[in-house]
């Protein structure tokens, strides 16, 4: 598994985190998604055998949010077994 964060400046409201959660999570693949009002990211933790991280941006995007520049790569932390 993989920890990603992205950022995604147009979140502002628990209608942006309910959209985005909820696509994201019903990726098959994605073990976890969290949005992060504050820092404006959204933190996912994906199987890469399952799902590829592009995938995810496009699905962010799909919900109407621009990902960070650069597909908003901020953070890669492998997570813990």
């Amino acid at each position: 598994m993989k920890e990603q964060t992205l950022q995604v400046p147009e979140v502002h409201c628990d209608h942006c985190v309910s959209s985005i959660e909820g696509a994201v999570a019903e990726l098959s693949g994605v073990d976890a998604v969290s949005v992060d009002l504050t820092a404006k990211n959204v933190k996912v933790v994906f199987d890469e055998a399952s799902i590829d991280l592009g995938k995810i941006v496009e699905t962010i995007e799909g919900q109407g949010y621009d990902v960070g520049e650069g597909g908003g790569l901020i953070q890669l932390e492998p997570r813990p077994e």
